[in-house]
């Protein structure tokens, strides 16, 4: 685990080395907008964050109410539990819209970041190495509960399951890509506000919504993760930011899964309201999971840790070991005028 603990504090130590190198060259946006985001509604609220290389909008992002916890684990490809800030950096929320040089790579986008952090928040920071507690995820002494994805697209035209080779029946490699995940009228993501609410108080997701990563939802007081075809880690993922603190994956699960988890907020250290994890590199769909939230109406269901044994016969097991931080010195609350 001290081999995994120390992998996350080797992008750490490459992206601060990026960012002493970046400071000759200091890449920028072309232009950027930083406001703060309007006031959440009743209705909910919607934390997006999209394009930049690597995804189908490589020229620009969008970011809506996102937390500067989750920029800062974009700038410096970091997950939120090893940034030591002040609290609300999860609670002040951001839209942020920029245009992107033609050509740039990941890593020049994220010195990016950094230089509008900088610059607009007036960021310092420094890196250091602190023993702290963590959890191991592990299967539980009567097995895993899970349900191991279908290909539906494979399923769909005859083929075998994917790891085939020649001959095996194995998906045809002139078989059409899934389609994207549906958007809406603005063309800026997955449609939430669409969505049906079931019998249980949750809304119903669209068909193809989840294929690209985990989605959490939080309604009157319960938390909802669903996800199609996701491995174990990204689960452990998941949970370790809004823990607060690691979560290694020691279930020794290779296969992908279809996840669904109810739980309550009790016993979670992170932020919960409206908050997804820190977004996995850009996905072709150009977008990264988003949360629906409302303001919880009080507490209910079993915690995370009961959930996790009775729905998928899975457990946390609590373990030390050094992690690699990232300490603000200096952030300013807000930003300086576009």
């Amino acid at each position: 685990m001290q081999r995994a603990i120390l992998g996350a504090g080797l992008i750490i130590f490459t992206s601060c080395a990026t960012f002493g190198q970046g400071a000759a060259e200091s890449p920028t946006f072309e232009v950027a907008s930083v406001k703060p985001a309007p006031p959440p509604t009743g209705m909910g609220m919607r934390v997006m964050m999209r394009g930049g290389p690597g995804s189908a909008d490589p020229g620009q992002i969008t970011y809506s109410n996102v937390s500067l916890k989750s920029i800062l684990t974009t700038a410096y490809g970091v997950k939120g539990y090893q940034i030591n800030g002040p609290k609300w950096l999860d609670s002040e929320r951001f839209d942020i819209v920029a245009k992107i040089p033609k050509g740039a790579t990941k890593e020049q986008f994220q010195l990016m970041l950094q230089n509008l952090l900088a610059e607009r928040f007036k960021l310092t920071l420094h890196h250091e190495t602190k023993e702290l507690p963590m959890y191991a995820l592990v299967v539980g002494k009567s097995g895993p509960k899970l349900k191991e994805s279908v290909d539906e697209d494979a399923t769909a035209t005859g083929a075998a399951p994917q790891g085939g080779g020649a001959g095996s029946g194995g998906p045809s490699a002139s078989a059409p890509p899934p389609p994207p995940p549906p958007t809406g009228s603005d063309g800026t993501g997955p449609v939430m506000n669409r969505m049906k609410v079931g019998a249980d108080g949750m809304p119903q997701l669209p068909p193809g919504a989840l294929k690209n990563g985990l989605m959490m939802m939080t309604m009157n007081g319960r938390i909802r993760v669903v996800g199609n075809g996701q491995p174990i880690s990204a689960l452990a993922e998941m949970l370790a930011n809004h823990m607060g603190r690691p979560v290694v994956d020691a279930t020794g699960l290779k296969a992908k899964y279809d996840i669904s988890l109810d739980f309550s907020p009790d016993g979670l250290n992170g932020p919960m309201m409206g908050m997804m994890p820190p977004p996995p590199p850009h996905d072709g769909a150009g977008g990264a999971p988003l949360a629906l939230a409302s303001a919880p109406d009080g507490a209910g269901g079993p915690t995370i840790f009961t959930a996790l044994q009775e729905q998928m016969g899975l457990k946390l097991e609590q373990r030390k070991g050094p992690v690699d931080l990232l300490v603000i010195d200096r952030l300013e609350k807000v930003p300086t005028e576009n």
